[in-house]
């Protein structure tokens, strides 16, 4: 038993929103990923969970748990794969930076279970699980600066420009493909399978692992780890198994996972690219998510062109990537309002300077991009896609170093967005030229009337401008979103003007004084 922090634990306690691993020996005649049965009961006096185990090789069975409460808890592992074990523990009050897992607050916006706010800004590393440790250690030293608190990433490997080499590991045991001659002129994001040799009933326990070591390095630096289980940038058949194959393998998945409190499940990365899998086939692994996930953890699918039915019960939030050049999160609130629900803009289009339209944007666009969708009550993410000519490591798949001038603006916005009254933003009325947004929840008529406002100017370079507040005293600052500064401009009633700089990406905050 150990508890992933390991701080204030003794061998039979855990905190509260911690992870519980029960181990036992048992059967390794024929194949124990499928000849045999695992499963475990965890009872405390607010909670009985039923949870499956899973073979982790070397005749090992395994079970995880988080304890939503604290208190004495017992448990019985069980099963065809062995003797029955039957233990208990205490969970304990969680430890400093352990706020629970995330879950939808007020509709449209998030927070952690113990009433934290949480403000998704969130980062995309498809590959960086499957890298050698130097470049998984570099990304981490990255993470360190806090730029973002939600990582997309993928449990399959990826085959996709600029990441045509093998990973550390495969999720089967078997041999892949060579990949001799692959290069970007003759690339196929779904190539031909020919030429692998996997056995889809065997998993590569030691795989799995690795992703488990992820979502706890996260874990450890208030990351939440927003799973990818499936996606079509594939040239080893792992998008095109059997619906058997793929159900034992969500199976295995949710087991092994389900237990770590940052976990978020995404179905796929761009599911309508997935040729394979039909809408029956999504719904069915929809299904075994919700029955096999105890702890409800937030789930989403992913779009290139098409999106899914967000409206679908059991979707939590919708995770979107543009469909439009040049409109996207200026949607925000119309897809709000379209599915009510947290709108989570997983892709529109990354920092860098590749050749694809998606991948070569500047940091200036972005953190625009980023403002837009916050204050219409969306929350954006970030990807960087900088040529490297020397390693051909690029963040938005492998991890390692960031280059772009984006990361310390989202970070910036998150300080900004973290003192906002309430949980959330919404946008409110104001003039043509402006996005204005006031706290979520907050009824408002032909103007903001919450207290609270953020105006943002986006491309606009206005020099001055001027309000009407009939009522109360406002404190204004002046907030610079590219260079990050906020600078006090007094205190006003009534009518009143507000210089600015004449210079693009600027906001203003009015604040009512009590």
């Amino acid at each position: 038993m150990r508890d992933i922090k390991r701080k204030g634990v003794t061998m039979n306690t855990i905190e509260r929103w911690g992870m519980v691993e029960i181990s036992a020996p048992g059967k390794t005649q024929g194949n124990p990923f499928t000849d045999y049965t695992c499963a475990a009961t965890f009872t405390g006096k607010n909670e009985t969970v039923v949870v499956d185990g899973f073979y982790d090789g070397g005749g090992t069975y395994k079970a995880r748990f988080m304890p939503s409460f604290e208190g004495e808890y017992t448990y019985e592992i069980s099963g065809t794969f062995g003797e029955t074990r039957t233990g208990s523990f205490t969970a304990v009050s969680p430890t400093e930076g352990n706020h629970g897992p995330v879950r939808v607050a007020g509709q449209f916006h998030f927070c952690y279970e113990d009433a934290s706010p949480y403000y998704p800004m969130g980062t995309t590393c498809y590959a960086w699980a499957h890298q050698p440790e130097a470049v998984r250690q570099q990304t981490l030293k990255e993470l360190d600066q806090g730029y973002f608190n939600k990582m997309r990433f993928c449990v399959f490997p990826k085959h996709y420009i600029h990441n045509f080499r093998d990973p550390v590991t495969f999720p089967y045991e078997g041999t892949p493909v060579d990949n001799a001659g692959l290069s970007e002129e003759n690339f196929s994001y779904q190539a031909d399978f020919e030429g692998n040799h996997w056995d889809f009933t065997r998993f590569n326990p030691e795989h799995f692992r690795r992703i488990e070591r992820c979502i706890v390095d996260l874990m450890d630096r208030g990351i939440e780890a927003d799973i990818i289980v499936m996606h079509p940038y594939d040239r080893w058949g792992f998008s095109a198994m059997t619906p058997e194959q793929d159900d034992q393998y969500w199976k295995y998945v949710v087991a092994r996972f389900a237990a770590y409190r940052n976990v978020w499940w995404s179905l796929a990365n761009e599911y309508d690219l997935m040729v394979k899998k039909t809408l029956a086939d999504w719904e069915r692994y929809a299904k075994i998510l919700c029955e096999k996930d105890p702890y409800r953890r937030l789930r989403s699918i992913h779009n290139c062109i098409h999106f899914y039915d967000h409206s679908r019960p059991w979707i939590t939030h919708a995770s979107l990537q543009r469909q439009d050049l040049y409109r996207h999160v200026e949607y925000t609130d119309e897809y709000r309002t379209r599915w009510g629900k947290p709108v989570v803009w997983d892709e529109i289009a990354y920092e860098g300077n590749i050749d694809m339209g998606w991948g070569n944007i500047s940091g200036q666009e972005l953190t625009r991009r980023f403002w837009e969708a916050a204050l219409r009550g969306g929350y954006p993410g970030h990807g960087e896609t900088f040529m490297d000519p020397e390693h051909d490591i690029l963040w938005w798949s492998h991890g390692g170093p960031l280059h772009g001038e984006s990361p310390a603006r989202i970070r910036f916005l998150h300080e900004i967005l973290q003192q906002t009254p309430g949980h959330g933003l919404r946008l409110a009325q104001g003039s043509f030229d402006e996005t204005v947004a006031v706290p979520d929840g907050v009824h408002f008529l032909a103007s903001p009337a919450s207290g609270y406002e953020i105006h943002y100017y986006g491309f606009g370079r206005p020099s001055f401008r001027d309000f009407i507040k009939p009522e109360g005293q406002w404190q204004v600052e002046v907030v610079d979103t590219w260079e990050m500064t906020v600078t006090g401009a007094g205190v006003h009633t009534g009518k009143f003007r507000i210089p600015l700089p004449g210079k693009e990406y600027m906001a203003l905050r009015l604040t009512r004084v009590e």
